[in-house]
């Protein structure tokens, strides 16, 4: 089961800070898959920064995205600081 994307933010190193409708926040690492040829327009940053939400997922100029499921198996969860 995936969450949809609310929020997307382009981070340095091809990382993304992405928020779900369920709220967890967290960061998806697109440098894996920049080899692939469908993401090959993102290694130029000025494309990469283009990055919007896009009914539940994110999306670049060129109808380049990702599947929402796959976004949100594969990040990494910022959990909050108690302290």
């Amino acid at each position: 089961m995936y969450q949809a994307v609310i929020k997307v933010q382009p981070l340095e190193n091809y990382n993304l800070l992405i928020t779900f409708k369920n709220g967890e926040e967290g960061v998806f690492d697109m440098k894996p898959y920049l080899a692939l040829e469908i993401f090959k327009p993102l290694q130029d940053t000025t494309i990469f920064n283009t990055v919007k939400v896009s009914f539940d997922t994110i999306e670049w100029c060129g109808e380049i995205d990702i599947d929402p499921e796959t976004l949100y198996q594969g990040y990494e969860k910022i959990v909050a600081s108690t302290v």
